[in-house]
């Protein structure tokens, strides 16, 4: 079978840390175990436009390693052009960057490697929360740019004990951001369509909000780890940020296309926003110009939270795993599967 995988470029990073491997060099390290049982495995970073290699490389291919920190798109167009694919394999989690009804309706299971990256995305929101709390990176650039006001910074830094944090999706990640926050002494609120039981929120200490403006009314942080979908594309909109608390904060390391871009550009140099952290764009890379980079009290990243390399081996597990049981005949673990191969998609995607 003809393997494409669509890695980052890290030639200049690929030889300083063995574990580095969503890279195009390392490729996942399945190089030698794909070709010895007589695959061929492409890789590339080049995936955007018309001319580029995975277009190229699509017509022939008959499973697709992506990732969504370096996506290669794969939109319906593609779908149609690929007529030999049967799997899309996404390293990590998160498959909004498949047309998934395209590829259910080609037949093609999509599969992610469910839940290998949870613990690093909830680690990087805890981060990210007190960043914005502490009023952290204006402190890093005056040091950086050898300046030194303490007053600039500290008129805007809070204590994170005895705020309200709220989460909006109380998934796998969500309940280890709250497990994670709990220690902080903060009023803990978690909105999700299903309740993760009253033994957990007693553990936890947190409290369900069955209605989402009330949850944003409350909350002094908010912390997006919702899927994008249909429903959810631009549903932080400005009136939906209008719900909020003056002055409160959102970290959204879920996707940014669950934002309204320029509201939340207007909502962050208005102060309206206390601030706004990320590291998940739309497209991926953003252009140089886009808005996020330069709006006040920001702490955007690039797409760094779910890969770091400790999750990267656990990635890398996982998708070996996956086409192991492919290769086989096998099924995945039920989690795994994106699009099954009768077509249907997963609840979370519909």
């Amino acid at each position: 079978m003809k393997v494409v995988g669509v890695f980052l470029k890290g030639c200049k990073y690929a030889t300083k840390n063995p574990r580095f491997l969503l890279n195009v060099e390392a490729g996942l390290g399945l190089k030698p175990w794909l070709e010895a049982q007589g695959h061929h495995y492409h890789l590339t970073h080049d995936k955007d436009g018309p001319n580029s290699e995975l277009e190229r490389l699509l017509p022939d291919t008959d499973i697709l390693i992506t990732t969504p920190f370096h996506p290669g798109y794969v939109t319906a167009d593609r779908i149609q052009k690929a007529k030999n694919l049967k799997l899309l394999v996404t390293a990590g989690v998160g498959s909004d960057h498949i047309d998934l009804h395209a590829a259910a309706a080609a037949g093609i299971t999509v599969a992610e490697i469910t839940g290998v990256n949870v613990v690093s995305v909830a680690e990087d929101e805890l981060m990210r929360v007190l960043i914005l709390l502490r009023n952290f990176v204006p402190g890093w650039k005056q040091i950086t740019a050898g300046n030194w006001d303490v007053a600039e910074v500290i008129h805007r830094s809070y204590d994170l004990e005895g705020k309200t944090v709220g989460t909006v999706g109380a998934g796998r990640i969500g309940q280890l951001l709250l497990q994670r926050l709990k220690p902080f002494n903060c009023n803990l609120l978690y909105y999700d369509r299903n309740s993760i039981g009253e033994q957990l929120e007693k553990e936890l200490g947190a409290i369900r909000e069955p209605d989402l403006d009330t949850l944003l009314s409350k909350c002094d942080v908010v912390v997006l780890n919702v899927p994008l979908t249909d429903k959810t594309r631009g549903f932080f909109d400005k009136e939906r940020l209008s719900k909020m608390k003056k002055g409160a904060y959102i970290v959204n390391n879920a996707r940014g296309g669950l934002m309204d871009v320029d509201a939340v550009v207007e909502a962050c140099n208005s102060g309206y926003l206390g601030g706004y952290s990320g590291d998940v764009w739309y497209p991926q890379p953003p252009p140089k110009d886009h808005p996020w980079r330069y709006m006040e009290n920001h702490a955007m990243t690039p797409h760094i939270s779910g890969a770091s390399l400790d999750a990267q081996w656990r990635i890398a597990a996982g998708t070996k795993d996956t086409l192991e049981k492919f290769f086989k005949g096998q099924s995945f673990p039920k989690e795994y599967y994106i699009v099954k191969p009768d077509g249907q998609i997963a609840p979370q995607y519909t």
